[in-house]
């Protein structure tokens, strides 16, 4: 198993490349870890409630670390305030999972028995965990400026992209002038997410995150340096029969997986639900 090579990089302006064709992967985790095996940068999708991909992701990474890969594990789940609060923890209780997620102000909403396996993954293996995320107070700070459309530095084709997939995302019930504010504030998720990975890109770095912020043409990937892109890859894992399929890969992802669909309730319903109250 080929190692994570040590270059180093630096962040800078986005600039665009040219689509490449998704390459479909079986969901098999030597599949994936062959798809991730030598990139400097991998920037790892998933629908956050699937716990078949969750599980397919965690599979494949561990065949990476056990071939003698070290590379950092960066975290969506994590705001980036507390990293100095999460190495504490590690210091404490090397091995405690649970110790690090407390300390890291892992929000309940995110599924934790389903993120816990990759904490102690990197706890067992020693792999620096970053904290990469916009906190929560720091994306309603760049929602609520008084501002519409995008900002100076974001193209105006990738902010209509954000929009729509906000509207798309909401079952098209929010009213039309939230969208400006939530697709920024996504917007801003997605470079602190990038500018997270820098610091750890010699060793090698793979980013937890959704499929959102994975896709290439308006996500994280976006705000990379071409030879970032180029020492980079990023693979979504969509579901089979959910809104994101094989043809909705082309142009957003290096590659991708397709995977059941999770039991889940309807969220439109549950939208109209709460907008009716």
């Amino acid at each position: 198993m080929t190692l994570f090579p040590r270059i180093a990089v630096v962040l800078a302006a986005a600039v665009a490349l040219p689509c490449r064709a998704a390459t479909p992967l079986d969901a098999d985790p030597n599949a994936v870890a062959r798809a991730m095996d030598g990139k400097r940068i991998v920037v790892l999708g998933e629908v956050h409630d699937n716990a078949a991909q969750h599980a397919l992701r965690l599979a494949a990474l561990r065949i990476l670390v056990e071939g003698g890969a070290r590379p950092a594990l960066a975290f969506e789940q994590f705001d980036h305030e507390w990293q100095a609060d999460i190495d504490r923890a590690r210091r404490e209780r090397p091995r405690d999972a649970g110790h690090v997620i407390a300390a890291g102000k892992g929000a309940p909403s995110w599924r934790w028995e389903l993120y816990r396996p990759f904490v102690q993954l990197a706890l067992d293996y020693d792999l620096p965990i970053v904290a990469a995320n916009l906190s929560r107070r720091g994306a309603m700070d760049v929602a609520t400026q008084p501002r519409t459309g995008a900002a100076p530095s974001v193209p105006v084709a990738v902010q209509r992209a954000h929009e729509d997939a906000i509207a798309k995302g909401h079952c098209n019930l929010l009213p039309p002038e939230a969208l400006p504010g939530m697709a920024n504030a996504q917007i801003a998720r997605d470079r602190t997410l990038a500018e997270s990975l820098r610091p750890h890109s010699a060793q090698g770095v793979v980013l937890l995150t959704g499929n959102g912020h994975a896709r290439i043409d308006i996500g994280v990937p976006f705000w990379f340096t071409p030879d970032e892109r180029r020492a980079s890859v990023s693979i979504g894992i969509l579901e089979r029969d959910g809104d994101a399929g094989a043809g909705d890969a082309a142009g957003r992802f290096d590659a991708y997986v397709l995977t059941a669909r999770a039991e889940r309730p309807d969220p439109c319903e549950e939208l109209r639900t709460r907008h009716r109250k």
